[in-house]
């Protein structure tokens, strides 16, 4: 879909935990893989979530960010223009039972709301945001908020362990006060099944290196070549690329391939320090380029979600980008500062 219309982001927000565990404390407790494994995934610590936090309460805070930026500058207070949420997350913390309606009680919005959670494995988070975008350029919804969170999941002993954060991004969207506007979007799905948990298991499921080929890098390509082809742009015409990142090396790897710059890629890698976000990560890595990007930067974003399939997106930044900027504080590099580093047995305990 090319968008014509006056239809983007109008703020956004992210929410990391306060703690993290390195991956020299998992590989020593392991003892399983090998030495550096962390090294060679290019994740050297994962954001832990402390022992009272779940994708409702981190849903809340990086909601809560978005919305108090949106109305930091406006003479309105209206929450009830916010009339559509969708939250993306592999770690609803109920079987039966929204997180969404808990989310939006915390943050005050209306009862006059359509709203609804999902999955789609890492890509649940932009599924939300496209969703939200058709409410609001249909006419249904005036603003919406779109959210990623995930409190991720890993077997103790799997090599998952490495890289499983937590941590979650909201976007609030409209076609009023944009600061980053969509130019399309577009969207690529198989039936690829690299990851996946069956009802009832406490830890997901995956297929290894298959999980490289023939599903991130298929699907990411074949959506990023679509949107691209779409929009008549190419690499080039990018300022920033954020792509799903699971670890380091599969977004460089991807980058790389279709045409981009280790430089277009750069600002978007928080994986690092933070570990694969699932469902959030794709957003938190496009929060993390928002942070620092100015008037008339384009943006390619992909997502990838394991089962498979990738959304992808392009936006262009407006100056007012940078005009609220100047009055937002907690950007996503101040959270990550700010982490303290805990034990692998703090962390098994708190995500156990």
């Amino acid at each position: 879909m090319n968008n014509t219309s006056d239809l983007g982001i109008v703020s956004y927000g992210s929410y990391i935990p306060g703690n993290f565990v390195t991956g020299k404390n998992i590989e020593a407790a392991q003892e399983k893989f090998g030495s550096d494994i962390y090294k060679s995934l290019g994740v050297f610590q994962k954001s832990v979530p402390s022992i009272d936090e779940d994708t409702t309460t981190i849903s809340v805070q990086s909601g809560s960010q978005a919305i108090k930026r949106f109305f930091s500058d406006s003479k309105s207070n209206n929450k009830n223009d916010i009339s559509c949420l969708f939250i993306g997350s592999e770690s609803h913390p109920y079987a039966v039972k929204p997180t969404g309606t808990m989310v939006k009680q915390a943050l005050g919005l209306s009862d006059n709301l359509s709203m609804a959670d999902l999955q789609f494995a890492c890509k649940a988070g932009t599924q939300a945001l496209q969703i939200c975008f058709a409410y609001i350029g249909s006419g249904i919804s005036k603003n919406g908020l779109a959210i990623g969170s995930d409190t991720a999941q890993s077997r103790p002993g799997d090599v998952l362990e490495y890289t499983a954060g937590a941590g979650s991004a909201a976007f609030l969207v409209g076609t009023q006060n944009i600061i980053a506007k969509l130019l399309g979007t577009a969207s690529v799905a198989t039936d690829t099944p690299d990851f996946w948990r069956r009802p009832r298991m406490k830890y997901p499921e995956h297929a290894g290196r298959f999980s490289g080929e023939p599903a991130y890098f298929y699907h990411i390509a074949l959506a990023a070549k679509k949107i691209m082809a779409d929009l008549k742009m190419k690499p080039k015409d990018f300022d920033y690329c954020v792509f799903h990142t699971p670890n380091a090396k599969f977004p460089k790897m991807i980058a790389k391939s279709l045409g981009f710059t280790p430089e277009q890629l750069k600002p978007s890698l928080v994986v690092d320090k933070i570990g694969n976000v699932y469902s959030a990560a794709s957003l938190i890595a496009l929060s993390s380029v928002l942070d620092i990007a100015t008037k008339g930067q384009k943006i390619l974003m992909v997502s990838y979600g394991s089962g498979s399939g990738s959304d992808a997106f392009a936006f262009e930044t407006t100056s007012l980008l940078e005009k609220k900027r100047k009055t937002w504080k907690r950007f996503l590099r101040n959270q990550i500062e700010s982490m303290k580093e805990v034990s692998y047995h703090t962390y098994i305990k708190n995500t156990e």
